[in-house]
């Protein structure tokens, strides 16, 4: 070998169950990962090989598998082959193996799986005769047919399932546990025939063929549709790709003494500890998470098997040790034998994830550093949403019309839709709906986001519509039985003969799984109790507020983040104080022009001369101070930052069109108004093509003499009020739309002048700083020279996202962002989470030349991405010293920036 020449080094695509570890989650997925971890600990778990996700990145670049991996999956299976002494789908004595997906992050429902694979004619004798069960043998193979010709050959699934009805009405039975060996040989006669009609092509007999069939089935998953929208929903990166796992086959479905569960280690919607989970005798584990037929609870386990339901207890302890925290655990027991086939990290509620975090504290398996991390804002701003007053059922119109499994908490309001896309086509129209379906599956998913609510009658706390509702948040009551949902005829049916038809409106509670007809009255949150001081977290306060009170004490104790407030008025700024505000990061000042005060403006835009202009100023002034009076009170010791007019100055004024239609028609009856035909003139003066980028902000105050040296007076002359009566106001005044350093050396010359003055007046020190926003790209670029007259910098990154990207949020979001989400070049909207490579680079840029030049100059953002979780996050690593948001997003805010000095001390944890 050459001496500079490297070493070829081949790329390992196959992973046995022996070779890996839970850290390999990037390289095996999160399900192969976890198989690898109960591989080492010594746990019951079926044979097996992982193909990784690197070879799926290689499919879905090149559209072929990697050259090397048929040769390495061959090695493999001839490795479980000689393990298990048996060949795949060998006649008289067949091995039968699943293909499951596995990507890094959990996505239930939405990849494929294939079990059974290896079965064929010649081969389903041979398994009859070692299992000495006819019907299970025939049951498995049309699992198989079914499973592989939806999911690899994409024959239609409604196919098989109306085949599989009809089968069972020719027999007179209820479910298809009561048909016998030789309907089920029939019917697997019938799906092959499906098969061959609906895919061009016969059924596969060579189980190699299966298997390599099914495989690339799972790779071509990752990209589906259902996939693809739950990855957006869930913000998960579509370039991770997925892994496959070949696991040997063990059944569920050979008797009363097999079954199949799922369990927790918690209950996933409270948190609390104790059995949770769902069991099923004589089936195989996709009977479970369909929710096509009602479970029984584990518990019951204990009364059917209790050796097994010992046995799972204590893999169940030793999982919930061993990853510290509440497992999701998937199980089949086999005449009597315990397998384990799946553990992950379980999906909670916003509830059960800061009860869970805490009592792990409590217990001494996690830090509180680690409880912090283990939750996230998003969750906290769950438990912020209202719930139902039950006391107030009946008075309203509302009535109890049945119980199901409260699977996901929250209460939802809504109209009965029966089918996603009437959901979604609803929801568009801007009605609150509730998704009712039997059960849900994959296909939904659609339908569910765009639901306020879920409703099913069948499945359990492990179905998909209670999975996927957990891990978006949304209410959701599962296993209603006593609701007949006929979605045909677009009703639910309730006892009594209660009928709701669609349309009607109807409200489900999540946290006690009751569903009522009607509309019922909602209370306050007791968190959003709490962080107003209404009720203390002592030991009489719900775990619930005990749990986020010492959640948010840590992630106060830690966080380097100030949070502010944006606030216009005393009110809301005392709310923001009681949910734990540091200041006001943004009080605009326009929204004090309005109402009654709305002629005083346009009198001075209408005045003519000095007099004119300085007598409307003169009377706006007293009602400026008032409110500037009321808000250093409400925030008395902390920063308030008051920006100066922004908006152009014809959004004060009448609408054109409306205002031209006025006059037309007075002047038709003679009618003639000056003062309208002066707003009028007035208005065609002022109007602009795009008056976001006109006459505004800084520029007003240069154009319009006076009405910033106003501004400034009626803040100085409150802030010496204020410091008269005892008061501590610290005030800050930000001039806004500044895009280079001379317009502000303008402004705050003028501005310094009047501070000056009023000090010498009143005879006190103001010490009022001033600064500007950061909104324009050219502001962002020249921060070195803008901080030379800057006191702060205060990032307007809603207009620095507008400026940035060239559009505009009130039209694009109506027009074109849907699409762009759709085709991924969006992953979401810039204007919800900060744009980190544009808008973000011009924040880094100008935080990083502002210190340069100013090394004190203080750093914050008023957009409201500062109460957005992920921008948080950046605004920390950014160094900048405050976010500022909307009041109610304040605990967000907090919870988030603890979040984020914890993740820089000790890690990432991510709480998906």
């Amino acid at each position: 070998m050459p001496e500079n020449e490297e070493p070829h080094v081949t790329t390992k695509f196959v992973y046995d169950f022996t070779e890996g570890n839970k850290d390999l989650k990037d390289l095996l997925g999160g399900k192969g990962a976890n198989l690898a971890e109960m591989t080492n600990l010594g746990l019951p778990v079926p044979p097996g090989f992982t193909i990784t996700t690197e070879a799926c990145k290689v499919y879905l670049e090149s559209g072929a598998e990697p050259p090397a991996l048929r040769d390495e999956v061959s090695a493999h299976l001839d490795a479980l082959e000689r393990k298990m002494g048996k060949k795949l789908g060998q006649a008289d004595n067949p091995l039968l193996v699943s293909v499951r997906s596995g990507a890094k992050f959990s996505m239930p429902g939405m990849m494929d799986t294939v079990l059974n694979i290896g079965l064929s004619d010649a081969s389903v004798a041979g398994l009859a005769a070692q299992a000495g069960d006819e019907r299970f043998a025939w049951d498995s193979y049309r699992r198989l047919v079914q499973m592989f010709g939806k999911t690899v050959l994409g024959v239609d699934g409604d196919l098989f399932e109306e085949a599989l009805e009809e089968a069972k009405r020719a027999k007179g039975v209820a479910t298809d546990v009561d048909l016998d060996a030789d309907d089920l040989e029939k019917l697997v006669e019938r799906f092959k025939g499906i098969v061959a009609k609906e895919a061009g092509r016969e059924f596969p007999q060579d189980p190699r063929e299966q298997m390599d069939l099914a495989i690339r089935a799972v790779f071509d998953s990752w990209n589906g549709e259902r996939a693809r929208l739950y990855r957006r929903q869930e913000r998960i990166p579509h370039d991770l790709g997925t892994a496959v796992n070949v696991c040997s086959m063990v059944f569920g479905n050979l008797g009363p003494d097999s079954g199949t569960g799922v369990a927790f280690t918690r209950d996933p919607a409270s948190g609390q500890q104790g059995v949770y989970g769902d069991y099923l005798a004589n089936a195989q584990g996709e009977d479970v998470v369909a929710g096509i037929r009602n479970t029984v609870p584990l518990s019951e386990l204990e009364r059917i098997d209790k050796t097994s339901y010992d046995q799972l207890m204590e893999i169940m302890e030793t999982l919930e040790n061993h990853y510290r925290d509440l497992c999701d655990i998937e199980f089949t027991i086999e005449r009597g034998k315990l397998w384990m086939l799946q553990t992950r990290v379980g999906k909670r509620t916003a509830a059960a994830a800061f009860r869970i975090a805490t009592q792990l504290a409590d217990q001494g398996l996690i830090d509180d550093a680690e409880a912090l991390r283990r939750v996230n804002g998003a969750q906290l701003a769950q438990l912020m949403f209202p719930r139902f007053d039950e006391n107030m059922i009946g008075d309203g119109g509302a009535e109890r019309i049945g119980k199901g499994i409260a699977a996901s908490p929250g209460a939802a309001v809504g109209r009965a839709v029966f089918d996603s896309a009437t959901a979604v086509k609803r929801a568009q129209e801007g009605e609150k709906v509730i998704l009712v379906r039997r059960e849900t599956n994959p296909d939904d998913l659609d339908g569910m986001i765009a639901a306020e609510g879920i409703l099913t009658s069948r499945g359990g706390k492990t179905s998909h519509a209670a999975v996927v509702a957990r891990g978006m948040g949304k209410t959701c009551v599962c296993g209603a039985e006593e609701l007949e949902v006929d979605t045909k005829r677009r009703r639910l049916t309730a006892p009594g003969g209660v009928v709701i038809s669609e349309g009607d409106v109807i409200s489900i509670d999540g946290s006690t799984g009751k569903v009522y007809r009607g509309e019922v009255p909602v209370v306050p949150s007791p968190v959003v109790e709490y962080f107003e001081g209404r009720i203390r977290a002592d030991e009489d306060a719900d775990e619930l507020v005990r749990a986020v009170d010492r959640i948010m004490t840590h992630a106060d104790r830690i966080r380097r983040l100030a949070v502010r407030a944006n606030a216009d008025n005393a009110e809301d700024a005392a709310r923001a104080r009681r949910f734990g505000a540091q200041g006001i990061g943004l009080c605009r000042t326009e929204h004090m022009f309005l109402g009654e005060r709305r002629e005083l403006v346009e009198r001075l835009i209408l005045a003519e001369t000095d007099d004119e202009r300085e007598a409307a100023l003169d009377a706006l002034l007293p009602f400026q101070k008032g409110d500037f009076v009321e808000l250093f009170e409400a925030m008395d010791g902390l920063p308030v930052t008051v920006r100066l007019l922004d908006p152009p100055l014809h959004e004060f004024l009448p609408d054109l069109t409306e205002l031209s239609v006025r006059v037309a028609l007075a002047d038709a009856r003679g009618e003639r108004d000056e003062n309208d035909l002066r707003l009028l003139q007035a208005v065609r003066r002022l109007h602009e093509q795009n008056p976001m980028l006109g006459l505004r902000g800084v520029r007003l105050g240069l154009v319009v003499p006076g009405l910033f040296t106003m501004q400034v007076r009626a803040i100085a002359e409150a802030a010496a009020d204020r410091r008269a009566a005892g008061g501590d106001p610290r005030v800050e005044i930000m001039i806004p739309l500044v895009g280079t350093v001379q317009e502000l050396e303008c402004v705050r010359e003028e501005a310094e002048k009047v501070v000056a003055e009023i000090e010498r007046a009143r005879g006190v020190e103001l010490e009022l700083a001033i600064g500007t926003m950061i909104e324009l790209p050219r502001a962002a670029v020249t921060a070195g020279q803008i901080a030379e007259c800057a006191d702060f910098f205060s990032f307007g990154t809603n207009d620095l996202t507008q400026t940035t990207w060239g559009f505009s949020r009130d039209d694009v979001e109506a027009s074109f962002f849907t699409t762009y989400l759709e085709k991924g070049i969006f992953g979401v909207s810039p204007f919800e989470t900060i744009d980190k490579e544009g808008v973000g680079a011009l924040v880094r840029t100008a935080a990083e030349a502002g210190r340069a030049t100013r090394p004190d100059i203080k750093l914050g953002v008023c957009g409201e991405h500062g109460g957005d979780p992920e921008s948080v996050h950046f605004f920390h690593e950014v160094g900048l010293d405050y976010v500022s948001c909307s009041p109610f997003r304040i605990p967000v805010a907090r919870l988030e920036a603890g979040r984020a000095a914890a993740m820089e001390s000790g890690g990432g944890s991510d709480s998906r």
